[in-house]
C-alpha cells in the first residue's frame, strides 16, 4: 500500500534508536535524519518536514530531561504527535445527518477516480442507513454517465443524468430537485474533471456550486501525483469552498506523502481514503489510527469496531473471552478466518492488528492470501472435533496429517504449511492474554473516564512493563491527553 515503505523506514529508524545503549544528541539526530529522508522520498513537502524536525528537537531537549525519564518513549511520542500534526488540519469537515437532506459536490482532475469515489461514498452511507442518490453533472467526458450508471446500478443506488443535455448546471439542478422530492437525505453531485487545471473547469465548478448550493464540496485527489498535489489542492480551494478531501489509489506503490501533506497544508481534512477499485475498498480516514498503522502499531479500536460490525451479537462475548484467555485452537482460527472474510478487504483488517499484517499478508498479494485462507479452511473441514479443539501441538502426528491431506485433496506439504501458520497465529494470539476489551459503545466512555489506574488494567502486562510501569504510563497519558489516543497509538497490543 502507498506509504507502507515510509512506515517501514520510520519504524526502522525508531528501532535503531531503541537499540542504542545511551540516547544522546547523536542518536536523536541520526533517528531524525533517517525519518526526514524517508518523508522527503515519499514526497512530503520540504517545509513541513523541516518544521517537524525543528518541533521535535524543541520538545525533546535531552539536557533538560531528568535521569528517570524514558527518553525513547518521549522521542517516539513526539514523532507520533508531529506526524499527526502534518495530517490534521485541526478542524472537522461537515458531516451529513440522517433524515436531513444534504447536497455533496465532488470535484477533482480527470483520472483521479472521482466517479468511482462518488459511488463508494454513497455505498458507504447507504450501509449506515442513509438514503443516497447520485447525479452525473459531468458532460465533458464521454462515457462519464455510463460509468456512473453502471456503478450506481451495481450498488442499487438511484441516479440521474442525461445523454442529450450538455449544460452541467441544468442537469445538476434537475437531479438535486428530483431527489429532494424523493426524500433522499444524501444527494451526491459528480462534476467534470479536466486533464489539467484550466479556467473553463473552475468556471463550470463555480456555476454548479452556486446553482446547487452544496453543504460540502469534496476534492478527490490521486495519491500518486506527489509534489504537484500542493498547487492543485490550492487552486481548487481558491475556486470553490473545498471542505474535505478524499485521497484515492492508496493501494498502489506510488509515493503518497505529497498528496497527504499537501491536503493538510490546504487546511481541509482528509475524510476517506480509497484503497482499491471495489466498493468496499474505502476507509474512513482518522489521523491517529492511520499514523499508528503507518508505524506498524496497529489500530486496535478499528479492529474492535470491525468485530462488532460483522460478528453476530450472540457470538461477540465468546470471541472476546477467547481473545483475552489467549488460548488459540484450530477451530478458533477457522471461525476468525470466516469473520475476516466477511470484514471486507483482508489487507485492511490485518493491518489493524499489531504483528498480523507481516505474518499472513505480504504486500500486494492480498488476493493470493485470501485464496490461501480459503484453502486452509477446506483442510480444516477434513479434521475431527478433537483436532480442531486441541491446544496440544503434538496431537497432529504424521498419520493424522496424511489423512487430512487425502480428505481435502491437497498435498501433505500444504497441510504442514497450514499448521505452521496456525502456530504463528497462536503465538500472536497469546500476546492478547489478559487484555480487557471494551464492549460496543464503551470506547468513548472509556476515553472520557479512564485514568492511569484503569488503563493499566486494559493493557497487557508485558506492554505496561515496556512503557515503564505506572509512572511511564501516567507521563504518557499526560502528554497524550486521553486514553482513546493511547489505544490508537499502541493498537492495544504489543507487536
Amino acid at each position: 500500500m502507498v506509504l507502507a515503505q515510509l512506515g517501514g523506514s520510520i519504524s526502522r529508524a525508531l528501532q535503531q534508536m531503541s537499540n542504542a545503549t545511551i540516547i544522546d544528541e547523536k542518536v536523536l539526530n541520526d533517528c531524525l535524519n533517517e525519518i526526514t529522508r524517508a518523508l522527503l522520498q515519499a514526497d512530503v513537502q520540504f517545509k513541513l518536514v523541516r518544521d517537524m524536525q525543528a518541533n521535535i528537537k524543541k520538545i525533546v531537549n535531552l539536557d533538560d530531561l531528568a535521569a528517570g525519564h524514558n527518553k525513547r518513549k518521549i522521542i517516539q511520542q513526539a514523532i507520533f504527535n508531529e506526524l499527526c500534526k502534518i495530517l490534521d488540519p485541526g478542524k472537522p469537515s461537515f458531516t451529513p445527518k440522517k433524515g436531513k437532506t444534504s447536497v455533496v459536490m465532488f470535484v477533482g482532475l480527470q483520472g483521479s477516480g472521482k466517479t468511482t469515489t462518488c459511488t463508494k461514498y454513497a455505498y458507504y452511507h447507504q450501509k449506515k442507513g442513509w438514503k443516497p442518490a447520485l447525479v452525473c453533472a459531468d458532460t465533458f467526458r464521454a462515457g462519464a454517465f455510463d460509468q456512473l450508471k453502471q456503478n450506481a446500478t451495481k450498488a442499487k443506488i438511484p441516479f440521474y443524468g442525461s445523454y442529450t443535455e450538455s449544460d452541467p448546471v441544468r442537469i445538476a439542478v434537475e437531479g438535486v430537485e428530483r431527489f429532494k422530492k424523493e426524500n433522499c437525505d444524501l444527494i451526491i453531485v459528480d462534476t467534470s474533471g479536466r486533464h489539467k487545471q484550466e479556467a473553463a473547469l473552475f468556471e463550470e465548478m463555480r456555476q454548479v456550486s452556486e446553482a446547487t448550493k452544496p453543504d460540502l464540496v469534496i476534492f478527490v485527489m490521486d495519491s500518486s501525483i506527489g509534489q504537484a498535489a500542493f498547487d492543485q489542492a490550492q487552486a481548487f480551494k481558491q475556486s470553490v469552498a473545498v471542505g474535505a478531501v478524499i485521497v484515492t489509489k492508496m493501494d498502489g506503490h506510488a509515493k503518497g506523502g505529497g498528496a497527504l501533506s499537501a491536503v493538510a497544508a490546504t487546511k481541509s481534512p482528509v475524510i476517506f481514503i480509497g484503497t482499491g477499485e471495489h466498493m468496499d475498498e474505502f476507509e474512513v480516514f482518522d489521523v491517529k489510527p492511520f499514523v499508528s498503522r503507518l508505524l506498524g502499531m496497529g489500530d486496535w479500536s478499528g479492529f474492535m469496531d470491525k468485530i462488532h460490525e460483522v460478528v453476530p451479537m450472540d457470538q461477540q462475548p465468546e470471541l472476546l473471552q477467547k481473545l483475552s484467555e489467549g488460548n488459540f485452537t484450530l477451530r478458533i482460527m477457522y471461525e476468525q478466518f470466516q469473520n475476516i472474510l466477511k470484514m471486507g478487504p483482508i489487507g485492511q483488517v490485518f493491518s489493524m492488528l499489531p504483528g498480523f499484517s507481516q505474518e499472513l499478508m505480504p504486500k500486494g498479494r492480498e488476493k493470493e492470501s485470501q485464496a490461501k485462507i480459503k484453502r486452509y479452511m477446506t483442510m480444516m473441514d477434513s479434521m475431527t472435533n478433537e483436532e480442531l479443539d486441541s491446544t496440544n501441538p503434538k496431537l497432529m502426528n504424521e498419520s493424522r496429517i496424511m489423512r487430512i491431506a487425502r480428505g481435502c485433496g491437497r498435498p501433505v506439504r500444504d497441510v504442514m504449511e497450514m499448521l505452521e501458520e496456525y502456530k504463528r497465529l497462536a503465538k500472536i494470539w497469546s500476546k492478547m492474554k489478559g487484555l480487557k476489551i471494551p464492549k460496543k459503545g464503551e470506547m468513548s466512555a472509556l476515553s472520557r473516564n479512564m485514568n492511569a489506574q484503569h488503563m493499566s488494567k486494559v493493557l497487557p502486562p508485558q506492554m505496561l512493563k515496556q512503557i515503564g510501569g505506572m509512572g511511564g504510563l501516567q507521563n504518557l497519558m499526560k502528554q497524550m491527553g486521553s486514553a482513546k489516543d493511547m489505544m490508537g497509538m499502541f493498537g492495544g497490543g504489543e507487536k
